[in-house]
This record gives C-alpha cells, sequence and structure tokens, in this order.
C-alpha cells in the first residue's frame, strides 16, 4: 500500500489555491519527497505531516518550478538541525542546477554537519526495500534527463491455510516458517516445504508517478497495469498544439494513456491556473471514467486489494477553488 499526500498540484505559476510541485510518497516508514516547488516548506508544515524522516527526494526534472523549493526545504532543516543526511535523485541536468542552488547559494561559505548526497537516475531500479522497489523510468518533455517513477511492491505468494489445514498443519509458529520460505517437520516426520502450502505469486500494488510529459506513446510500457497513475494535466484539448508545442500533456491524453495501459486509477495535477477543474475532469472522464483531479493537501491511498480512497481536507481547513485565475496573463511554462 502507497500513500500520496498532494503538496502542490499547479503548474509552473502558482494560484492562490495551488502550489507548485511537490508531493510526499508514504510507504511503510518511509517517506519520499517527490518535486519540491517554491514554497514546498510552508505547505509540508501546513499539511501537518512535518519534516521527520522526509531524508529522500525525487527530482522528475529540472525545471525551477520543480526544484526551487530546495533552497528553502534546505536552510529550514539546516537551521532547525533536523537533517541526519539527505539524498537527492534526479537526472544529471537537474542535480547540476540542484548543485549550483543548495551549495553555491544556500549553504555557501557554511558548515554542514551532514551528508547531502545528489544520485544520477539511470532507467531501471535505484531503491530496495524487502517489500517495495522504486524505479526510474525516462520521459519526453524539454529538457534532458526527465524521468517518471515505478513503486511497486514486491509479489507475494498467498499462504494457503485450507491445504494447511487438510496436511495437519497446526496454527503458530510451523505456519509463520512457512510463510517465510522455511521448511517444517511435523511431529509425525513429515516433511512440509512452503510449495506445499503457498500460491502462485500475486503482483503486489504498482503505482506510477509522472511528472511533466510531452509524449505517451514510449511511456505505455511503464504505466501498464499501474493501480494508480498520477500524471500532469497543463493543457485542455482545445490547447493541443500548444501542450505540443511546450511538451505537455492535455486532459484528454491522459486519458486515453490510462486506458491503452489498463491503468486502474488515473488522477491529475500540474493544473494550469487558466482552466477550470470542472473542465479538466469532464474531459479526462468523458474517455477514462475513473479519474480524479487533485488538490492541495489530498491525500490517496493506493492498494491493489481495493479502490484508490481520496481523503480531502475540509474546504474550512484548507482553501480549494475549482476556479484558479489568479495570475492572469502568466504562461504556463517553466523558467
Amino acid at each position: 500500500m502507497f500513500e500520496v499526500l498532494f503538496l502542490g498540484t499547479a503548474a509552473s505559476a502558482p494560484s492562490v489555491h495551488r502550489g507548485l510541485a511537490a508531493h510526499v510518497i508514504m510507504v511503510k516508514d518511509y517517506r519520499f519527497l517527490l518535486d519540491c516547488g517554491e514554497g514546498t516548506q510552508r505547505q509540508i508544515l501546513r499539511s501537518g505531516i512535518g519534516f521527520r524522516r522526509l531524508n529522500r527526494v525525487l527530482i522528475t526534472h529540472g525545471h525551477l518550478d520543480h526544484i526551487y523549493g530546495l533552497g528553502g526545504l534546505l536552510s529550514t532543516l539546516v537551521r532547525w538541525e533536523n537533517m541526519d543526511a539527505l539524498e537527492i535523485y534526479g537526472g544529471r541536468w537537474a542535480l547540476e542546477r540542484i548543485h549550483d542552488l543548495i551549495f553555491n547559494i544556500v549553504l555557501r561559505d557554511e558548515h554542514v554537519q551532514h551528508p547531502i548526497d545528489l544520485y544520477e537516475l539511470k532507467t531501471g531500479v535505484f531503491f530496495e526495500d524487502k517489500d517495495f522497489t522504486i524505479s526510474a523510468f525516462p520521459v519526453t518533455h524539454r529538457g534532458p534527463g526527465c524521468f517518471g517513477f515505478i513503486f511497486q511492491e514486491n509479489p507475494k505468494r498467498p499462504f494457503l491455510n485450507e491445504k494447511a489445514t487438510a496436511l495437519g498443519i497446526p496454527m503458530g509458529p510451523e505456519r509463520a516458517k512457512l510463510v517465510r520460505g522455511e521448511s517444517i517437520t511435523l511431529a509425525d516426520g513429515r516433511l512440509i516445504r512452503p510449495d506445499d502450502v503457498l500460491g502462485p505469486d500475486l503482483p503486489g500494488t504498482r503505482y506510477v508517478h509522472i511528472g511533466d510529459v510531452g509524449r505517451t506513446d514510449n511511456i505505455v510500457q511503464y504505466v501498464r497495469d499501474a493501480h494508480a497513475l498520477v500524471i500532469e494535466s497543463t493543457y485542455l484539448a482545445s490547447e493541443t498544439e500548444m501542450a505540443r508545442q511546450f511538451g505537455h500533456m492535455t486532459a484528454a491524453q491522459a486519458a486515453q494513456l490510462a486506458v491503452e495501459a489498463n491503468v486502474k486509477t488515473l488522477i491529475l495535477t500540474h493544473i494550469s491556473h487558466r482552466s477550470r477543474e470542472r473542465d479538466v475532469i469532464a474531459e479526462a472522464r468523458a474517455i477514462f471514467p475513473n479519474t480524479y483531479v487533485a488538490r492541495d493537501f489530498d491525500r490517496f491511498v493506493i492498494s491493489k486489494d481495493k479502490p484508490v480512497e481520496r481523503i480531502s481536507p475540509s474546504r474550512g481547513h484548507i482553501p480549494t477553488a475549482e476556479n484558479d485565475l489568479a495570475l492572469e496573463g502568466v504562461d504556463d511554462e517553466e523558467t
């Protein structure tokens, strides 16, 4: 199971109600910050999750609306002495910009006690836990080294209780050993192997997160069978030519990808201040009905065993709006 908290859901220009791109993915005791637009540290505070264990940052690409918040966030973490170490993963060009921002501006002439490590992403798995992996895959946007991310639970073999009972295996530690893949010997001398009571591998939860992207034909293989896909929707179908020109996605194109890749749930983000939320959702749902448009501070719980659950803050607690026109005349283009 994965839980995703949206801290910022705007395109490159923020609005009164949507901050710049930032998300926290929570699994087990891990927290991964995925992208870090300007104002992310304040969004973290407003969300109530705090900074604890937020020590790994995944960057989709190097445009400023996805990395500029690292400066303020790091400045705070260093001064609060709330950071043991920080790992930042991204493409080479993104890491070059992040290095300049962190070490030549924010931390220039400062001694930092704890390490800040930058890791260049390549296609494939770059983080492994005994229960899940995270892998990166290339996406096409403006500029080099753009990546999407796959959070994948490891497959598990179900324990066949009826078969175990028929074999006379008692409840307790014997069954636990078989689940762990260990053979046991029963009191009557029979040897029971895991294969005797475990079913075939069942795939775990698959969550795919894509930042800015301009084409989908080369990513279907990575998105296929995702229980949830998060992807940008900067433009509407009426702006298809503009989306193509600037390497972005329309709501209709995102929905069509979900259909082609057999995605279970589609969650749209990176919403332009020029678009009404109801228009974005209507365009996508006409093609792929199980679509959401994320708002700042929405949480989504993603599991293979049940439908995606959306947990939204009350409107009285965190302001939301369906039509963000706070920055008239500002184009949705990265700096």
